[in-house]
């Protein structure tokens, strides 16, 4: 064990130091692949890698899922493994995720005590939400058949290994809007002559704001923010175009989808008020991530009997996850991996100085490995 805890640290650090951006992820998948290879495994290239594992005579078959993607983050880590590519940075933890889902298929290469398939699934681009699209697009769930899925994400702040779930909605969803008003820009000292578009955007932002206070239900989790305000303004120029981007998140799609309807009301009823035109693109790129009951049951199941702390009814994360689009395809669970509390193990997600815990790599990979073991059972003769 300590011989291959060592040799996942070296891989897991060694794609620490060459991340790459979403769908520029050559390097690593070129890795990748030539390890699934290099374990007798089925290799398949597209958008992302797939590796196919078969033991037995069962027809039943599993997903699990590994990201693979960096951030545009300059990194201000000190340890010996920092980034080489200046301005892009592992700061996700997407480089412990896919070390770990190696160290799975290593350990059931070796193992193979399943009877079904395996399908490992290493996604591009999770970041911006279009790698899991791009796979099923490619035909990754006709060409390779999976009767549920599931993913690890680490959690800085949480215990080191421990593993929570629920069922139901674990993960909002993201929507970015952008707002465009026209107004009549004029001169600072003569407000009265045209109608300056950053007064109206300023009663935007505010208004907005009563759509989670005053229009869902409390509790409901909803969020609305206004992210950048941009003007055509100057010093003594009042501005005639406001353009405001924002970000929603939801945890139900009915709040989702009332949430855009409240906002065109607002900025229609704003817009009429002051005499401008105002619109609005308002942009889903991250759904829902629903986890189905069964495949939840089976996690907490296997991680108690390894010896894991478990917990099976956590609450739902306020982020977004692109494997929403695998759950929402076959009965998934998306579950998370305690990354430790100090230091940068504790240290947010996406932040400068973030490190994924290297104690979690034989953790996840012996978890990924008896999970597999309990979907996937050998059937006793008889």
């Amino acid at each position: 064990m300590e011989e291959f805890h060592q040799r996942l640290t070296d891989l897991r650090q060694e794609f620490h130091r060459d991340p790459e951006l979403g769908f520029q992820e050559e390097r690593t998948k070129a890795k990748v692949a030539s390890i699934l290879r290099e374990l007798g495994l089925e290799v398949h290239e597209g958008a992302g890698v797939i590796g196919i594992l078969k033991a037995g005579n069962g027809n039943r078959a599993i997903g699990l899922r590994a990201d693979m993607d960096a951030l545009p983050i300059h990194e201000i880590s000190t340890h010996d493994y920092v980034s080489n590519n200046p301005g892009v940075m592992h700061a996700c933890g997407h480089d412990g995720h896919t070390t770990m889902l190696l160290g799975a298929a290593e350990t059931l290469s070796k193992s193979p005590n399943f009877d079904g398939t395996v399908v490992f699934i290493f996604q591009p681009n999770e970041e911006h939400g279009l790698g899991a699209q791009a796979m099923i697009k490619e035909g990754l769930l006709q060409k390779f058949p999976i009767d549920e899925v599931y993913a690890i994400h680490n959690l800085p702040g949480a215990p080191t290994g421990q593993i929570s779930t629920r069922p139901g909605q674990i993960c909002a969803s993201e929507s970015l809007f952008e707002i465009e008003i026209s107004g009549q820009g004029g001169h600072a000292s003569m407000p009265h002559v045209g109608v300056d578009a950053i007064t109206v955007g300023a009663e935007l932002v505010l208004a907005l704001q009563t759509i989670v206070s005053r229009k869902l239900a409390p509790g409901a989790g909803a969020v609305v923010s206004v992210t950048e305000f941009l003007t055509d303004g100057q010093r003594n120029v009042l501005p005639g175009q406001a353009v405001l981007k924002g970000d929603v998140r939801a945890r139900l799609p009915q709040d989702r989808e009332a949430v855009e309807r409240f906002m065109r009301q607002i900025i229609d009823g704003v817009a009429a008020t002051h005499g401008v035109t105002a619109k609005m693109s308002f942009n889903t790129e991250f759904i829902e991530t629903i986890n189905a009951d069964g495949p939840v049951e089976a996690v907490v199941r296997t991680a108690k009997a390894a010896g894991h702390e478990a917990i099976g009814d956590r609450p739902a994360m306020s982020f977004s996850e692109d494997f929403a689009h695998f759950c929402a395809a076959v009965p998934g669970c998306f579950l998370l991996l305690g990354n430790g509390e100090e230091g940068p193990n504790g240290q947010p997600l996406h932040a400068a100085d973030y490190d994924f815990n290297d104690a979690l790599l034989p953790i996840g990979a012996g978890f990924w490995a008896d999970l597999v073991k309990d979907r996937l059972p050998v059937r006793a003769e008889g």
